[in-house]
């Protein structure tokens, strides 16, 4: 019996390290954070914010005024947090 147990306690310690890193790809840029991420850049003002899927990818779209009154889009990837325009 302690054998069995023993065996369990393995299997599950190693069944969580094998799928721990696919936990990590799930991990994704909320419309939240990514409009956060836009705004530590300077002064600005969110004019509107939305997410689409352009190309089959999730895009996060940011409206904001900045301090010279101009209106600036920006598009982050939601997987990548990356900024593409």
């Amino acid at each position: 019996m302690r054998i069995l147990i023993k065996l369990l306690i393995l299997l599950t310690s190693l069944s969580s390290i094998c799928f721990a890193e696919d936990y990590q790809a799930i991990a994704r840029v909320s419309l939240n954070d990514a409009t956060r991420q836009i705004l530590k850049d300077g002064n600005k003002r969110v004019l509107g914010a939305t997410t689409e899927i352009i190309d089959g990818r999730e895009i996060h779209i940011i409206k904001v005024l900045t301090p010279d009154g101009r209106i600036q889009h920006y598009k982050i990837d939601a997987e990548t947090g990356a900024v593409t325009g």
